[in-house]
């Protein structure tokens, strides 16, 4: 029996063609800032989100830590969606390392707005913290993969301005919202401060993270790295994968939300999944299953090969990404079809 992993786009593996480049790669010792493989992956990444500099990363979370504790800082506020990756998943590591208070805002669908923003901001009294950061996730994972408009983007770089807020971009899915949206990545990145996109997610890389900014930012930002236990020595062997992914990867992950959206058509037209297929815009979708324990499907997808993630309250979590053709799509879409409770 063929396993069609839909847990997450984490679980994809190296290309024969992305292992031949990490196979192949110059090295040297990225902590004296001397591997070449690793400094072209970073000058890659600032010249495609339009930033200054940039630095690898071992992961998101880390890509997401380091901005908080460089630009909120201890006993200062950071306002962010409720259902946000750093609130959510990343142990809190923005208070109990960089010291700062996530204000978790409630959204509908993970995309925050001037409107949700502005009543959170907390007056100058010495008594109140002070609020220095907004985060922005976009993708919005635990919202069904949701993307920011380009002008919703733009209205809250605005605001942050007049209020002296840094806006940091989760673009863990970045190229994701780049591919759904039509808006070039630049522009997307431009409202931010600073960006960290993901290189193992839709990307198809083994490992391994991005944080794009300005010159200043990234050289405390590698302090921090350090300081974290990221400081890496001939990491470009992992970076390889990172260029790769970057140069190969990016054009074909349209493919992937086509996928998503089959799946979420199969679902529909069955009697015992509830979604809205219109929510389904780029690789992620979750889906209800009322009257019936969502472990029970989930056991049962698993029996006929179909890996999802595990039930979140009254929800089943699937991904689509690079190791999941159409092919393999077209027969998960049969299972599903076939599949009676």
């Amino acid at each position: 029996m063929k396993i069609y992993d839909l847990k997450s786009d984490t679980v994809t593996r190296p290309s024969p063609a992305m292992r031949k480049a990490m196979h192949e790669a110059e090295v040297g010792d990225d902590v004296y800032a001397e591997d070449p493989t690793v400094n072209r992956l970073q000058e890659m990444a600032a010249e495609i989100t339009g930033k200054d500099a940039a630095l690898f990363v071992t992961s998101g979370s880390m890509g997401n830590l380091i901005p908080v504790f460089l630009n909120c800082g201890r006993g200062n506020e950071l306002l962010l969606d409720s259902r946000g990756h750093i609130v959510q998943h990343e142990l809190a590591s923005a208070t109990a390392i960089a010291g700062s208070l996530p204000v978790q805002i409630p959204t509908e669908k993970g995309i925050l707005s001037v409107a949700d923003l502005e009543t959170r901001i907390q007056p100058d009294i010495y008594y109140c913290s002070r609020t220095r950061m907004v985060a922005l996730e976009n993708t919005h994972n635990a919202a069904g993969g949701t993307f920011y408009p380009l002008a919703t983007l733009k209205d809250i770089g605005a605001f942050a301005r007049r209020k002296k807020l840094t806006v940091h971009l989760d673009g863990a899915r970045l190229f994701n919202a780049v591919a759904a949206s039509g808006a070039p990545v630049k522009e997307i990145c431009a409202e931010a401060n600073t960006v960290s996109f993901c290189l193992s997610k839709g990307l198809g890389a083994p490992v391994g993270a991005v944080l794009c900014g300005k010159k200043d930012f990234i050289a405390e930002a590698r302090r921090v790295r350090k300081m974290l236990g990221g400081g890496m020595r001939q990491a470009g062997v992992i970076a390889a994968a990172g260029l790769y992914a970057l140069q190969n990867n990016i054009e074909r992950l349209a493919e992937d939300h086509e996928n998503a959206k089959a799946i979420a058509r199969a679902l529909t037209a069955t009697d015992w999944a509830v979604l809205d297929p219109d929510d389904v815009v780029t690789n992620i979708l979750y889906f209800r299953t009322p009257g019936r324990d969502p472990q029970l499907v989930v056991d049962a997808l698993q029996a006929r090969g179909i890996l999802s993630g595990p039930p979140g309250g009254d929800s089943i979590r699937l991904v689509t990404h690079l190791d999941v053709s159409r092919a393999d799509t077209r027969e998960i879409v049969k299972i599903i079809g076939s599949m009676r409770f």
